[in-house]
């Protein structure tokens, strides 16, 4: 009996998937790698032949049918409506590499036909400031979905989606930690914004009697970036030893006092934050969520996606 017969995914092995590039007659032009890959990912031309082309041109019927379907529905009910902007939701844990898929698929998303604008938006600029968190008692679990102001992004979700010209969202500096008071990321009116983050599949948090509103409702397509946890354990690991040697040492990072940490002193340090935040985060609040996406692609060594899962429609 066919395992995938009462799965809501049909799962391509990492082969079969890059044969579908053979369907696409994209070519990958202007590409630096450099500028998509991750601090401790090493993107290769081939990870992004083989897996985001096919991965783009899937995305990009998804985006097709959604006009296609506004221009019908346009006619049939006689109004002369705007698009709203197509959403792609991206979520996975602290460490899988979002940011890094977020990006390609960014790049790519700006070299479909017609050459669509495209925003990426991340929901660390919709975490609550370090002041309100310390107020809150909840800097020790930034980063869990009640560290998020989820009521400021459903507004700004809910804005793309109303058509609004002009929409904003907050951002956020992982130099200095927190959220910047003074500046923002102003969205006019694109045509597919791609929102990465850790919560972006979780489910809110509700009072009584309050209507249950996911993030991922206003999301035309959701994905979430999965590995095994020891996998992703380390890269977040090998991260924090070299930002400790890069971006920890200069004089305005929040980090600053890791700087000078011996090779044992380090291990030590991202072994308890791993154990008391993020692998807590991981199991309570962002695993059980990856279920709730459209698309998941699940990782190997070295960040090499090694299958596909596609949600049935």
């Amino acid at each position: 009996m066919n395992s995938q017969q009462f799965s809501p995914y049909i799962t391509f092995e990492r082969t079969q998937w890059a044969d579908f590039r053979q369907m696409s007659d994209w070519s990958l032009t202007d590409v630096d790698l450099r500028e998509l890959q991750g601090l401790n990912e090493r993107l290769s031309m081939t990870e992004v032949a083989d897996i985001y082309v096919p991965l783009s041109r899937l995305l990009h019927l998804h985006y097709t049918k959604a006009k296609e379907l506004h221009q019908d529905t346009n006619r049939f009910l006689q109004l002369d409506t705007l698009t709203v902007p197509f959403i792609i939701g991206i979520a996975g844990s602290v460490a899988v590499g979002k940011s890094t898929t977020a990006r390609i698929i960014e790049h790519l998303v700006s070299q479909w036909p017609g050459k669509p604008r495209v925003e990426l938006v991340t929901t660390d600029g919709f975490l609550y400031s370090n002041e309100q968190l310390e107020e809150l008692g909840l800097m020790k679990k930034k980063g869990f979905p009640e560290s998020f102001d989820v009521s400021r992004l459903f507004r700004f979700l809910s804005e793309l989606k109303s058509g609004e010209e002009r929409v904003t969202a907050p951002l956020y500096s992982h130099m200095k930690y927190n959220v910047l008071q003074d500046e923002e990321q102003v969205l006019m009116r694109p045509d597919v914004v791609i929102v990465e983050g850790i919560n972006v599949l979780q489910p809110p948090k509700l009072e009584k009697h309050q209507a249950r509103t996911f993030v991922s409702d206003f999301f035309d397509v959701s994905m979430y970036i999965d590995a095994e946890e020891p996998m992703i354990e380390q890269w977040y690991k090998n991260r924090f030893n070299l930002l400790r040697k890069t971006s920890f040492q200069q004089p305005e990072s929040y980090f600053q006092k890791f700087k000078d940490l011996t090779e044992d002193e380090a291990r030590a340090v991202s072994d308890r934050i791993w154990k008391e935040t993020n692998r807590v985060n991981l199991v309570e609040n962002i695993l059980p969520t990856r279920n709730r996406a459209d698309l998941i692609l699940q990782k190997g060594e070295g960040h090499k996606v090694e299958r596909i899962h596609v949600r049935k429609l």
